[in-house]
């Protein structure tokens, strides 16, 4: 139940922190990617889903202020 609230928690802190309009202005691939990111803070996954390197993603995902919060 407390993983749960934290999980939550750090949800609602990457979809604030987020930099929406970016987000948008992507391409479909990329933009569902950090959705994803923001949605489960899987940072491995989400950088299959943009065909990336996490390395690569990770540097995205800085670009669109998403905070990484565990």
């Amino acid at each position: 139940e407390e993983i749960l609230a934290r999980e939550e928690e750090a949800r609602e802190m990457r979809r604030r922190e987020a930099n929406w309009d970016f987000i948008n202005s992507l391409p479909p691939r990329l933009k569902a990617a950090l959705v994803y990111y923001i949605e489960t803070g899987d940072l491995y996954v989400a950088s299959r889903i943009a065909g990336m390197k996490m390395e690569e993603f990770n540097e995205l995902r800085i670009r669109a202020n998403i905070p990484h919060v565990n």
